[in-house]
Parts: C-alpha cells; structure tokens; sequence
C-alpha cells in the first residue's frame, strides 16, 4: 500500500486495534435541517472525544467545523437528491478531486444503490471516484444506501452490495447490521463497517446490534442520529466507543450509558 494511502487510512483506523468510530453528520444533503442537526458544529462539540473520524460534506465542513482542532475527515461526495423527489438513488458525484485534496480530507465516502433505476450511475461514481482517488493516495468508503426501500436490508441483499463495492476499488464499504451479518463480512474482502440507519427505539437495542456486528467482523461503526438524537448522546458516544476500542458487551455499554447519564 502507497505511504500516503495508508497514512491515510491510519487517521481513520486506529493502528492500535484496527477499529474506529466514525460519525456522519452528512443527514442534511438529502434530508435539509435535520433534527438534532440544525448546528451541527454544536451537535458534536461534545461528542468528538469519542469518535475518530467525521463523516460531512464540504459545506458543514467549511461552516460549522473548525479547522485548528478537527477530527479526521471522511468527506461526503456524492448527492444531488433528496427526501422531497421521487428516487433517493439519482445521485452524481458533487465535488471534485481539486476540493477533496484542498480541504485535506482522510478518506471520501460515496452511496451506492443496487438494484435501483440507477445502479449503474450510482455504481460508476464510485469507480470513477476510486480511480481520482487512487492517484491521490485517498481511500475511498463506499456506502450501501438503500434509499427508503428498508426491506432490502437482509444478508444476501447485502453482502451482494458489498462485495461489488469492494470490487470496484473500495477501501472501506459502509453497510446495515442485518441478521447473519458474518455472511456479509465473510463476502467482503475490505474491512466492513456498521451503519445505524434510522434511530432505534431503545439504547439496549443499538447496543446489541453493534455488539453483534462486532464480534461478526466488523471493523467499528458509522452511527448518527442513534448518538445525537438520544437525550443523553455522550452517554451514548462513551458506551458505544467501549464496544468498538475496549470490546465491551452490549450489557457493560448499556450499564456504562446509565453510569455517565446518570452522573452529568
């Protein structure tokens, strides 16, 4: 691996258990001024000594997040749809190499959609942004977006989605938690990490599901509104950085999000 891929990737990674803790703050680009996320720069300032990386587009990164203190950048580049059209999937890419490089970003993360009306599109702006990347020594994050249609969220579907993405020269592939999730892993030969999706009712209920992905092969987790949109989202960032970087249980994260909700 290029020197400067891998130091990349190391901002991102931790080299130390090769685990991270990555938080999107990207919602906006199709959903518009999201709950919880209305500033985002004031949403993580409390959050960010538990994650290792930040997942945004260039806007919130220019406007809300300083530059002097940062966490290491994953850089949203894709987009151009939204919650108000008709197809989530009709996604260009949005920013070029030129940005990426000027705003220093650690790794960029593009959406793909298999199996919609616009797989192929989705799936070429990928490979061509793996291929600009690639000169630059840039890893790229593929995500496995499934737009509102949820049900596509099971093992076969997925690992079908993944393992395209990591053929197509992606670093890392983003994708859901599903039942049999080491079918998934096992399909994929770049490291795989979990996504949240949308918020989950119970704290219990997240932490069991990344547990599970954890100790199924994941690499560490890309959770968002299921962290800033809890009443108590450091409790929540502490407890979930335990199971990912000191490979707590689901019950120790949980007693550990009671301890720090119940001392601040």
């Amino acid at each position: 691996m290029d020197w400067g891929m891998e130091n990349r990737l190391s901002r991102v990674i931790r080299p130390d258990d090769g685990h991270c803790f990555f938080m999107p703050i990207d919602h906006g680009y199709f959903l518009g001024p999201t709950r919880c996320l209305e500033r985002p720069g004031q949403t993580i300032e409390s959050l960010l000594p538990f994650v290792d990386a930040l997942f945004c587009t260039r806007g919130v990164l220019r406007s809300a997040i300083g530059p002097l203190d940062s966490k290491p950048i994953i850089l949203r580049v894709s987009g151009c749809t939204s919650i108000a059209g008709k197809d989530l999937s009709n996604e260009e890419i949005t920013t070029s190499i030129e940005d990426i490089i000027r705003l220093n970003a650690s790794a960029v993360g593009v959406s793909v959609f298999i199996g919609s009306s616009y797989e192929r599109q989705t799936l070429l702006n990928l490979a061509e942004m793996v291929n600009e990347c690639e000169n630059y020594g840039i890893p790229v994050m593929a995500v496995t977006a499934v737009g509102k249609e949820l049900k596509k969220r099971d093992a076969r579907y997925l690992s079908m989605s993944c393992r395209i993405c990591a053929e197509l020269g992606a670093r890392v592939v983003k994708t859901y938690w599903c039942e049999n999730f080491e079918k998934v892993v096992n399909g994929c030969p770049v490291p795989v990490v979990i996504a949240g999706g949308p918020k989950c009712k119970t704290e219990a209920e997240v932490f069991d599901f990344i547990y599970d992905g954890m100790q199924k092969g994941a690499i560490g987790i890309n959770l968002g509104r299921n962290v800033w949109q809890n009443p108590n989202p450091v409790a929540m960032a502490k407890a979930l950085n335990a199971i990912v970087h000191r490979d707590a249980t689901a019950k120790e994260a949980y007693e550990l999000f009671n301890e720090t909700k119940n001392n601040k």
